[in-house]
């Protein structure tokens, strides 16, 4: 959460710096073109001499230093945290659950959509100038790890149902079917990912006099396709894992409540925690996307361009938002429980890195009041 408030407090100042510069920036009258003559936008509004003009969907007075730097923090604490989760899951040799698994690969997907982060940040600052393939690539990249990385979390909130509703885990001997499911979650989001992209391409801003990566749709059917894929991303990748991490956890809650363990608060607080986290993380993102979608199939008017303009900076920001949940899972689903612990301790003692007294200190605090009960809650729950 600190590094979450940290993050917000940088793009707020960065904003708020430029408000002045932003009031005598704003333009009803910008022409934003792309070397083809297609607008670089959606919505117009008269001029003085009463003809028609596009507003620039690039916010006057935002900055794009903010931007750059947010992305570079996010990239370095999820590059760390996704990596020692990786590291430590493999170092299990034995004893490694089928959650174990799953939060594997969710850091893989992690991983993934953290390398795209400073090409993105680059892009923020000086435009795309990594050419029409990894544009296309690395667009495809990160929409499969948003998709992947949603997916899985829906996993693990439904293997945590079983563990504790139905009191059992998935044995070793069937860890293949959660391979299984591993591979078919990240097939159908690399299925789901290839429509953005295809259309995404590197082009020529002519007004801003620099290359972009953009959606390339031209057409009455381009606000329909833009509104379909949108709408495919609303319901695939948040309200329906949404809805399947609501069922299960609320289920898992109301097990852990009628529960006589006093281990049993504290996997509460977790769970509220995961589902509060994800929530705070994508919410805002998928309703300001929500509008904006709104605003560009016509449903939607807006008074301005700088209304216009504030819900471009909303989308910025919260897109931001989003981004840092790839540098939060490691902490809410790996370092809060005891057996991801131990098992670090350990790594981190067979190469070198601490002492044993170190590790037998901090194994004995996570031990002590070891029970049947609190191991599978601790186990299952985190």
């Amino acid at each position: 959460m600190k590094l979450q408030l940290l993050i917000i407090a940088v793009l707020k100042y960065l904003v708020l710096t430029n408000q002045e510069e932003r009031g005598q920036q704003l333009p009803t009258t910008t022409r934003f073109l792309f070397d083809d003559d297609t607008f670089y936008n959606f919505t117009t509004f008269p001029d003085e001499d009463g003809s028609s003009v596009p507003c620039s969907t690039t916010a006057p007075g935002f900055s794009s230093l903010g931007l750059m730097i947010t992305y570079i923090i996010v990239f370095v604490f999820s590059m760390v945290g996704n990596s020692v989760v990786v590291y430590v899951v493999c170092y299990m040799k034995k004893g490694r659950t089928s959650t174990d698994i799953y939060l594997m690969h969710l850091a893989l997907a992690d991983l993934l959509f953290s390398l795209t982060l400073p090409f993105w940040a680059i892009d923020a600052h000086s435009g795309w100038i990594f050419g029409n393939f990894l544009c296309k690539v690395l667009s495809g990249f990160q929409e499969a790890s948003v998709y992947s990385g949603v997916f899985l979390l829906a996993c693990i909130s439904v293997d945590r149902h079983f563990a504790i509703v139905r009191a059992r885990r998935v044995l070793s001997s069937h860890h293949l079917l959660v391979k299984v499911v591993c591979s078919v979650v990240w097939l159908v989001a690399g299925l789901l990912s290839l429509p953005h992209a295809i259309q995404k391409q590197s082009m020529h801003a002519v007004d801003l006099d620099q290359t972009i990566c953009y959606e390339n749709l031209t057409g009455e059917s381009s606000d329909h396709w833009r509104v379909s894929i949108r709408v495919l991303r609303h319901t695939m990748g948040f309200f329906l894992p949404l809805l399947v991490m609501t069922v299960c956890y609320g289920w898992t809650l109301v097990t852990l409540f009628h529960t006589r363990s006093h281990q049993k608060h504290k996997a509460i607080r977790v769970i509220l925690a995961v589902v509060f986290t994800f929530v705070l993380c994508w919410l805002p993102y998928n309703v300001t996307v929500l509008i904006d979608t709104l605003i560009r199939g016509g449903t939607l008017e807006v008074g301005t361009c700088e209304t216009q303009y504030r819900v471009e900076v909303t989308l910025n920001v919260t897109q931001m938002l989003a981004f840092m949940h790839c540098a939060v899972n490691p902490v809410l689903y790996a370092f809060i429980g005891q057996k991801f612990r131990n098992q670090l301790l350990s790594a981190l003692y067979k190469n070198g890195l601490i002492s044993n007294r170190v590790r037998m200190v901090y194994r004995k605090g996570s031990v002590n009041s070891a029970g049947s009960t609190k191991s599978r809650l601790t186990s299952a729950t985190m």
